[in-house]
């Protein structure tokens, strides 16, 4: 990136202008109501996978609970939408700052933990937050969800169509994709994947383990909560159902499948987790059968996945699988001692 002009026109840009332009010409070519329903879903997983992918793919930190805040966004934007009236803008604002609180108080316990602990603490914390949807009914209303969520509008202006829905989150979607970008070729972003490559020397270097661990899960999660807040006013209803653990592990497939550390991998991960299950309706009751032999044979043919560089995808498995390393070793080191005795 030294050297580089930010206007220059280098093939990537070349290729993100074009994506650019077949993104913008897609909802309008299309007619059916219901493709234009997924492609505005594709756009909100699009957001929520590269919230991901800055804690799992370039910060190295194994989230499974990743739904637990894209639920807090939904609720919050619902709730104030729902009990007091207030504007779209305001929700939106007010669900992604509780998002990026809530990503604060979980990555502040969890900057010593790394690995199948840190998977644990994350599971434990989305499903906490899912009881809550679930059991505190007289905010919630519990399993009965939330219905009648006002759409989304700017002050006199009400979006209305599914074409200006996409459009909507197609300009959102686009601009988090660039401030990802940004934020990756940042000084922030190189110190992210020091510490996903190797925790111990970029502690040596001077990079602060505490604050860009816990910025990573801040950003991820603001970024998760704005996602979470247009999907409860586009679908005007949430429930429990919606933020489940499932949910998780699903954000975290398309992170996977399109490659670890890659946002354009992101998009394409969530488009294909998404048109897929459509696709297979034919044959529903095999979907989760088909969609566990696609990850299987991604992991033995292309483990970084489909646009992530293998440079990542080692420095990421290296990162996750350290732990399971360092307890055999020292599982070796504490039996060796007493081999020796027994020799002696």
């Amino acid at each position: 990136m030294v050297g580089k002009k930010p206007g220059k026109l280098t093939p990537k840009n070349l290729f993100y202008l074009g994506a650019l332009i077949v993104l913008a010409l897609l909802p309008a070519i299309v007619q059916s109501d219901y493709v234009r329903r997924i492609i505005a879903m594709i756009f909100i997983y699009a957001i929520l996978a590269m919230s991901l992918n800055l804690i799992a793919g370039i910060n190295g930190q194994l989230s499974l609970g990743h739904a637990a805040f894209y639920g807090i966004g939904a609720y919050t934007s619902a709730l104030l939408s729902l009990q007091f009236q207030w504007p779209f803008l305001a929700t939106f604002l007010v669900a992604t700052a509780a998002a990026a609180l809530f990503g604060f108080l979980l990555g502040v316990p969890c900057l010593r933990l790394s690995g199948d602990y840190l998977c644990i603490v994350t599971i434990g914390f989305a499903e906490i937050l899912r009881l809550i949807f679930q059991n505190w009914v007289g905010l919630t209303r519990g399993p009965m969800g939330l219905p009648g969520i006002p759409r989304i509008s700017f002050f006199s202006f009400k979006l209305t169509t599914d074409l200006q829905y996409d459009y909507f989150f197609l300009i959102i979607m686009v601009l988090t994709f660039i401030c990802m970008e940004r934020l990756i070729n940042s000084q922030i972003g190189r110190a992210f994947i020091a510490i996903r490559d190797d925790e111990v020397a970029a502690g040596a270097m001077g990079v602060n383990l505490t604050v860009y661990k816990v910025l990573a899960f801040v950003i991820g999660s603001t970024f998760a909560g704005m996602a979470g807040s247009m999907m409860a006013h586009y679908s005007s209803f949430i429930g429990p159902m919606n933020f489940t653990v499932d949910e998780s592990l699903l954000v975290l497939q398309m992170v996977i499948l399109g490659g670890l550390g890659s946002n354009v991998g992101a998009v394409v991960g969530a488009a294909i987790l998404v048109i897929a299950p459509e696709l297979l309706r034919v044959v529903s009751e095999y979907r989760m059968l088909i969609n566990g032999l696609l990850m299987i044979c991604l992991m033995i043919w292309r483990p970084q996945g489909l646009l992530g560089t293998s440079a990542t995808g080692k420095a990421v498995k290296a990162r996750w699988l350290g732990v399971f390393a360092g307890k055999k070793q020292q599982a070796k080191e504490s039996e060796l001692p007493e081999q020796t005795g027994g020799e002696a």
